[in-house]
Order: structure tokens, then C-alpha cells, then sequence
């Protein structure tokens, strides 16, 4: 307990539940609004008449102090510090407060104003609401209060202030102090250490291999340790040595594990258990001076439980920690910070069975532990274990953050016979549940950090969901879906619905000067994910057999044979290597965006369904019609109008089937199939999307020229300065020499890649041209007539536009997580937002 009158400066811990304690009229209100924000404060009398219209209607006491309960549970929820400005002068209404504080994990404050009982008489007189309080109540409430106050510590208050008289209220000051265990205001660079457990050479070797010189580093990067750094290992006091002074000179960081957690307890006098190597410690310290066993015990004494580092991105620990603790600080946090959790059970070994906590984790923070050795240290969901049993002849594991780069030394020896062999992966490992169905279902908003928020509607993901989990490929597998393309401006050049033009100007519009066209290929978007080999496969996306995937823009398999896929991705990898693009882009995978040739190969079903249909019935229907017209109008019978007309529906129809054959011909196996590569999207550690189109386009060609199988193809392309009229007129014409000879149109995009205008918002991506008689795949045979010209015209590109944006936006966010390394939950989110927003209604046809 804290007497204000020693020192009238008060700290209170920005994320805590402080209670105001004192009598009616003591001075509670003023005080709260003198000391913190309004927003802080929950006042009884405000709650009372919220649900009574009266303040003072003491029968509406219980009810106003469910409501205040209710707010404050809310606000300490999410963070938020919250005062709680009533009496509580009684026993149990703290109760009820202590345990709300307890609930949260949040620390409970009392701050006692014990003002005599003539001024608090007195202030309740002068108010109009309260002149006619009894006397007795506020000496029952003094009386009440004087009999608390030595037993406030023990109620569970963390900390107890007293102001005694009305000079102590008024001088007090109030200072908000941080958390101990916020340190979000480092930001790094780390190197986190796994369990040493006496380990002392194994340490001198790591520090040295993380280039530390007498325990700092020549660039002010900063170790941190999460724990266990005695017992079980040759030379305890060395760790502490080490670990101690570079914690003093400010190099490093250090948390508590239980195993020091057990020694401080010895060193406190306190009975335990000399086992699981503390009889070790405790022989090896015996040499030791009572001076430096003195310090152990202080700075063991001082350890926090986790430390929140690197503006709320990384979170250090012993145990692991579910992102509900984090930052927070009770009896229960730091329990699990150092023992973890346990289902309960014991194992084979007789140890306890950890709670597989890492395998719901969503957290947005990487967390950073220990306490449960493992042979390698993986990520899962965004949390790694260190602990790769140094101790147990395996290894000393350290983690540079944010360069999520493992260093790891191998043990001197098996130092200690561990109680079970180490096991093969962390908790939670390969057998863990890294996708959850409460990470899509709903309505959801993903942060992205191109475009802000963006909304997925609930009906949208079922759809969603209903495609990813029926048609999908593994997940593992589909770290991406491409977005959709806006088409450019509808055209008003006679006898076209879409013409360059539009793309050029509307380019122009947004400050972009310099544009590639692309030439758009005769087959259907495809995503392939190549990796290096089989082991790169599993080391890197977990999965046995597979060396990538081929999929399309909805995510389903391209090929339903899985030896022709994977036929594909060996021939791009063999084209790969002899390119040297592995070392080039010194990456073990590549994720290709392309076409994929014929369009048969995706669209056969439909083409043979509907648009050969149509060919078809035009085909057997016209000719007849048209010999039998002709044969009246050799007779003399007028029929100039129809004939004329059915000539012309003749001539669509043929048009029609020209267009649509050009998109089909006949493959044996790969003979006859082709692969355009035109983007890079992601290598391993980096997200291509923002390299320019023409740096990508030179990495392809280089591909395509290494390969040998004949599969890879070029993309043509062409590039145009939207500010010069003879640049724009080239493209123009280009344009139309490809589509005149039957080509499908192109793709124009800024070469810059990733994009702003002048008002900072995404520029689309790609604008796509078709050709005019492409287009009568689209739109039907007849689209080019001028009354059916008139009526498409009036196409409504808005809502298309914004999906593209909103799609590659992210797309990106999904690649820069895939990049980035972080959890496979968190680059779906992005990928199936995708998906889910495909659904959204707007015309296929644009």
C-alpha cells in the first residue's frame, strides 16, 4: 500500500481497472475527471440513471451496476483502461471488480480518497440531488472504508494508493506508466535464442555465428532470450553470466522459463523438488560468490513474462501465448507464458500432454517460444518453437527477426538424457489444422495494404467455400487466384465495341505515360506453382508428392490428369534451371501467372455445349433456308428483304464458327498444349508484382529460350507512350494486324507494374482489348450489327472496374504474406476473398 503523502505522484498502468474508493461526497468524480479521459470513466450515478432516469434511485442499484460491469467488461476487452468512479466502499462490490480485472487479465488499481466525514457532509449538501442524504450514510460509508483499507492488497489490488485529506486529493497527481511487458516501441533488429539450459559453449558459439563480439553486435541488433537458460547443462552460471551482462549493458532481453521460475523459488528459501536438472544448477552455483548468487536471484526476481516487441508484431515468450494474453498481465498469463497449457492427460513418458494451442492460433503477431523441444524449429500459424534440445545433443536455435532467418549450432554432446526422444515437429506440426472454417465463413474484412479495408459479403464466402472446398486444388497449393480484368471503354469507332483507343486515353487520364501490350493467347488463364523438387514441395508448402500445382483463375486442378500436370511443371522446371533462374532469383520455387493453350483444354464442355451449339444450328439450319430462298427469287417470287437478311445471318454464322475454331485444335498428351508465361508473381522471401513489365518480360523470354520441349511460349508485346500520337497510332495498328489475322486481342498495362494516379488510388492493373471477331464468342454472331452495336454499347463498366481493383488488391496482399512467409490461414484469407468476390453479379460477357 502506497501512502499518497509520502510522494503525491501516482502510477497507474495504462491498461488496468482502477477503482475509486471513498465515501459519498469524498471527492470521486471530480478527482476522475481531473486525472483521465471521460471516455475512461464509468460512473454508478451515470449507469443508475441510464436505467431510471434518476441518479439518485437507489432501487435501481443492482441494474445500474450490471450495466457498469458490462461497459467496463467491454472496454477491457478491447484494451481499453477503464476507471470505475462509485463507493465501493464494501467488500463485495470490489469483489465483483477484482474479478472483472482477473477475467480480462488486466491489473487492478484502488485509489482511496479518505476524506473526513464534515467535508463530505458538507459537499453533499451544497448539491441540489443529494441535500438530504442522512448523515448516517456517509459515516457508515467512512466506517466501512477505514476497515478496508489494510486488506486491500490481499482482495487482489496490485496496487493500493491512499490520499488522506482533502490537501493529499487535491496535490495528487496522476502519471500513466506502461507494461512491463510493452515494448512495442523496439523494433529491432532481433536475434530470439531458444532454450540454452546451461549450455554455455553452445551460446559463446551461437553469439559469435550471429556476429555478437563480447555480447553486442557491431549493428545494435538485440538478443532475446525466452528462457530456460539453467539446469540439465554443463555450466549454468556461465549462461547467467552471459545473458545477465548483456542484459545490463541494454544488448539483450530476457524472459523468464520455469525452469528459472524454479531456481528463483530456491533461491527465495522455498521448498522444491532438486529435479529436472536443478540439483545440477544448484552443484554448479555452490562455487559461486554470494554476491553473484545475490544478483541471479534479482534479476531472476525481475523477468516479466513476454514481451510485446516491434510495434505489436512479435511476441516473445516462454511457453506460447494466445493472442487473448498478449500484453496482458495477470497471475493466469504468466502461468501460461511459462508452463504453457495441458489437456490433462499424460503421455507414455508420464509427461503432460501440451495443449496444441499453436494450431488455433490467428493472431496477428508472430509468436516466439520455447519450453518443448523439437529437432527443427517451423512455423505454424504464425508461431515458431526454438527449442531444438541443445541440452539433449541437439541443437542451439536463434531466429533474426524481422528476417524470420533461422542460425542454428549443433550441441557439443548429449549433455542430458531427455525423458522422451525429441519429437518430430513442433506442437502441433504436420498433424496440426492450419485452415479453420471460422477464418472464411461470414461476412469478413481483410486489411490490405494496397487498398485499405476490403468488405467480403457473408453470401459471397458460402459460395466461395462452396468452390474451395468441392473443386479446389490442396491449399496448400493455391497461394494465389489472379483478379478479374476490367475491358476498356466501350468504343464508339464505327463497327467496334472495343478499340485501343480507350485503353491508351484512359491510361493517359490516370499519369501513366508509358504502357505494354500484351498479346493475349488463345487459351485460358493459369496459375503454376514450381518447385525446385519434391523436397522443396514438402520443406516449403508441407505436402508429399506433389512438386507444385496448375490451376486456373477459380482455383480448380487445369488437367484432371495429375501425371500430365505434373509433366508440365517439369518441363518449366528443366526450362528454369537451364535458364538459371533458381540462382538468378536465388529461390527454390516460382509461381508463374500465363495462358494455357488451347482453350480447349479448360473450355471444351462449353464450347461443345453452347457455342459449337450454336454453330452448329446455324450451320445446318442457314444453308437450307438460304438454297430455298434463292430458289423463289430465281422463280420470281420477292423475297429480296429475307434473302438478304438470312445472307447475312449466313455470313455471321460462318464468322462465328471461324472465330470459335480458332481456339480448339486437337493435342495428344502435351503434344499440341502450350504455356505463355507473362509474370513472375512470387519467388521465395519476395513478391514479384511490383517489378516492372518489362524487367519481367525479359526474365520470361530467357525462360522460354532455354526451353527445349517445345511447351513454353512467347508473349508478343509492344510498347506505347499514350502521350504520343504516332506511339498510340503504332499500338492501334498493331493491334489490329493481330486480330485482323484471327488473334484474340491484347492486354495493355503500365509498365511501372504496381501503380497510383495523381489522387493516389490503384490504377487497374491490365485493360483488356479483344478483337472484334473474338468478340463474337462473347456476344453472339449477329453482335455486329449496327442496331445490335448501338444497343451493347451501352455496357456498364463501373461495377467491373471496382471487382478488378479490389481483387488485385488483394491478390498482392495475398502474395506479399505468401513472400513474407507468414501462415497459410492468413495468405488464404486474402486468396479466397478472391474467390468470394468473383461472385459478386456483373456481367460475364464484359
Amino acid at each position: 500500500m502506497t501512502d499518497a503523502r509520502e510522494g503525491r505522484v501516482l502510477p497507474v498502468t495504462d491498461l488496468s481497472l482502477v477503482v475509486l474508493v471513498g465515501a459519498s461526497g469524498s471527492g470521486k468524480s471530480t478527482f476522475a475527471r481531473r486525472h483521465f479521459k471521460p471516455t475512461e470513466i464509468i460512473s454508478s450515478d451515470f449507469c443508475r440513471g441510464l436505467v431510471s432516469d434518476d441518479e439518485n434511485d437507489q432501487s435501481a442499484t443492482r441494474d445500474a451496476f450490471d450495466v457498469l460491469h458490462y461497459i467496463a467488461g467491454k472496454r477491457l476487452a478491447a484494451g481499453r483502461r477503464t476507471v470505475v468512479d462509485a463507493t465501493s466502499v464494501q467488500p463485495d462490490a470490489r469483489r465483483q471488480l477484482v474479478e472483472l480485472a482477473r477475467r480480462y487479465d488486466v491489473l487492478p488499481i484502488a485509489i482511496v480518497l479518505d476524506v473526513p466525514e464534515n467535508v463530505c457532509a458538507e459537499r453533499n449538501a451544497a448539491r441540489t440531488d443529494r441535500a438530504d442524504m442522512p448523515r448516517r450514510v456517509i459515516q457508515r460509508h467512512i466506517r466501512e472504508l477505514r476497515r478496508s483499507l489494510r486488506h486491500l492488497e490481499r482482495e487482489g489490488f496490485r496496487k493500493v494508493y491512499v490520499l488522506r485529506g482533502v490537501e493529499d486529493v487535491e496535490q495528487a497527481t496522476v502519471v500513466t506508466e506502461k507494461r512491463f511487458n510493452d515494448l512495442t516501441h523496439l523494433t529491432g533488429p532481433f536475434d530470439i535464442i531458444g532454450d540454452i539450459h546451461g549450455c554455455s559453449a553452445e551460446l559463446e558459439s551461437l553469439l559469435d555465428k550471429l556476429g555478437y563480439t563480447d555480447g553486442a553486435h557491431p549493428e545494435g541488433r538485440t538478443a532475446v532470450f525466452v528462457g530456460d537458460l539453467v539446469d540439465r547443462g554443463p555450466d549454468s552460471p556461465g549462461v547467467l553470466r552471459r545473458v545477465m551482462a548483456m542484459v545490463k549493458s541494454g544488448n539483450a532481453l530476457c524472459v523468464p522459463g520455469n525452469h528459472e521460475n524454479k531456481y528463483g523459488r530456491y533461491l527465495r528459501g522455498r521448498k522444491v523438488q532438486h529435479t529436472h536438472g536443478l540439483a545440477e544448477t544448484i552443484e554448479q552455483m555452490a562455487g559461486e560468490s554470494e554476491e553473484f548468487a545475490a544478483e541471479v536471484r534479482q534479476f531472476i526476481d525481475g523477468l516479466v513474462s513476454h514481451y510485446v516487441l516491434d510495434g505489436g508484431r512479435l511476441v516473445v515468450c516462454h511457453a506460447g501465448l494466445p493472442e487473448r494474453y498478449h500484453g496482458r498481465t495477470s497471475g493466469r498469463v504468466r502461468s501460461h507464458a511459462l508452463y504453457g497449457d495441458t489437456t490433462g492427460e499424460t503421455d507414455e513418458f508420464g509427461l503432460p500432454v501440451r495443449y496444441p494451442w499453436a494450431e488455433e492460433y490467428r493472431g496477428r503477431a508472430a509468436v516466439v517460444y520455447g519450453h518443448t523441444p523439437v529437432p527443427e524449429a517451423t512455423w505454424l500459424n504464425n508461431t515458431i518453437c526454438l527449442d531444438t534440445g541443445a541440452v539433449f545433443g541437439g541443437k542451439l536455435t536463434a531466429l533474426r527477426w524481422p528476417e524470420r532467418e533461422l542460425v542454428d549450432v549443433p550441441a557439443e554432446r548429449v549433455w542430458y538424457e531427455p525423458a522422451r526422444p525429441l519429437r518430430s515437429e513442433a506442437p502441433g506440426g504436420q498433424d496440426g489444422r492450419p485452415l479453420d472454417l471460422a477464418d472464411v465463413r461470414g461476412r469478413r474484412v481483410v486489411e490490405t495494404r494496397h487498398q485499405g479495408r476490403i468488405s467480403i459479403r457473408e453470401e459471397n464466402a458460402a459460395a466461395a467455400l462452396e468452390v474451395m472446398s468441392r473443386f479446389a486444388v490442396d491449399p496448400r497449393l493455391l497461394p494465389y487466384l489472379p483478379p478479374t480484368m476490367a475491358p476498356t471503354a466501350t468504343s464508339h469507332v464505327d463497327g467496334y465495341l472495343e478499340h485501343p483507343a480507350e485503353a491508351f486515353a484512359q491510361y493517359a487520364a490516370d499519369g501513366v505515360t508509358r504502357v505494354v501490350c500484351e498479346e493475349k493467347h488463345m487459351g485460358s488463364r493459369a496459375v503454376a506453382l514450381v518447385c525446385r523438387d519434391a523436397e522443396t514441395a514438402h520443406k516449403r508448402f508441407g505436402v508429399d508428392g506433389p512438386t507444385g500445382s496448375l490451376y486456373t483463375r477459380t482455383g480448380r486442378p487445369f488437367l484432371d490428369d495429375d501425371t500430365l500436370t505434373e509433366e508440365i511443371l517439369d518441363r518449366v522446371r528443366t526450362a528454369i534451371g537451364e535458364a538459371g533462374l533458381w540462382d538468378h532469383l536465388e529461390t527454390d520455387w516460382l509461381l508463374l501467372d500465363a495462358e494455357l493453350m488451347p482453350w480447349s483444354l479448360k473450355a471444351s464442355g462449353l464450347l461443345r455445349s453452347q457455342y459449337a451449339a450454336v454453330g452448329a444450328a446455324s450451320g445446318a439450319v442457314l444453308p437450307g433456308a438460304l438454297a430455298a430462298l434463292e430458289g423463289a427469287a430465281a422463280r420470281g417470287v420477292d423475297v429480296t428483304g429475307l434473302l438478304s437478311r438470312t445472307r447475312e445471318r449466313s455470313a455471321d454464322a460462318a464468322a462465328f464458327t471461324e472465330a470459335y475454331r480458332r481456339y480448339c485444335w486437337t493435342t495428344d498428351g502435351l503434344d499440341g498444349v502450350r504455356l505463355a508465361p507473362f509474370q513472375i508473381l512470387a519467388v521465395q522471401g519476395r513478391s514479384l508484382a511490383g517489378l516492372p513489365h518489362d524487367e519481367q518480360l525479359t526474365l520470361l523470354d530467357r525462360l522460354v529460350e532455354h526451353d527445349g520441349s517445345g511447351l513454353l511460349q512467347t508473349t508478343r508485346r509492344l510498347y506505347v507512350d499514350t502521350g504520343d500520337p504516332e506511339s498510340v497510332r503504332a499500338g492501334v495498328d498493331w493491334w489490329l494486324e493481330m486480330t485482323g489475322r484471327g488473334g484474340e486481342g491484347m492486354v495493355v498495362k503500365p509498365v511501372g507494374a504496381v501503380v497510383r494516379d495523381g489522387q493516389g488510388r490503384l490504377v487497374q492493373p491490365g485493360i483488356k482489348c479483344r478483337g472484334r471477331e473474338y468478340l463474337r464468342i462473347i456476344y453472339g454472331p449477329e453482335y455486329t450489327r449496327p442496331e445490335n452495336l448501338a444497343r451493347l454499347r451501352s455496357r456498364f463498366l463501373n461495377h467491373k472496374r471496382s471487382l478488378a481493383i479490389r481483387e488485385y488488391a488483394l491478390g498482392l496482399e495475398a502474395l506479399d504474406r505468401l513472400a513474407e512467409g507468414e501462415p497459410l490461414w492468413r495468405v488464404h484469407e486474402a486468396v479466397f476473398g478472391v474467390l468470394a468476390l468473383e461472385s459478386e453479379p456483373v456481367d460475364p460477357r464484359l
